[in-house]
């Protein structure tokens, strides 16, 4: 798992980047789901510009899921507890 900042996404929620096909993120969107957190998911597959933001929070690589909260820090492959603990301001 990672920590980075990175820009904004300009809405108060958590975005998830991820792809149809990754496991990590269907487990983690699962979890979220049950835990009522609030997110957006982006497809970077299907948006250019979000595999670029992707692959410059991971070191050149397009790690998903990666998930950026309204702080505009990012996680790469988070637990639903570090998800929790980052919006908790833990």
């Amino acid at each position: 798992m990672t920590s980075e900042s990175t820009s904004p996404t300009g809405s108060n929620a958590v975005v998830m980047y991820s792809t149809t096909w990754c496991g990590y993120c269907r487990r983690l969107k699962s979890a979220m789901d049950r835990a009522g957190v609030a997110y957006s998911e982006v497809d970077i597959e299907q948006d250019p510009a979000s595999a670029a933001l992707v692959e410059k929070v991971n070191g050149g690589n397009r790690t998903v899921p990666t998930v950026v909260f309204p702080d505009g820090s990012a996680m790469t492959n988070p637990s639903l507890r570090d998800v929790q603990s980052r919006l908790a301001g833990v």
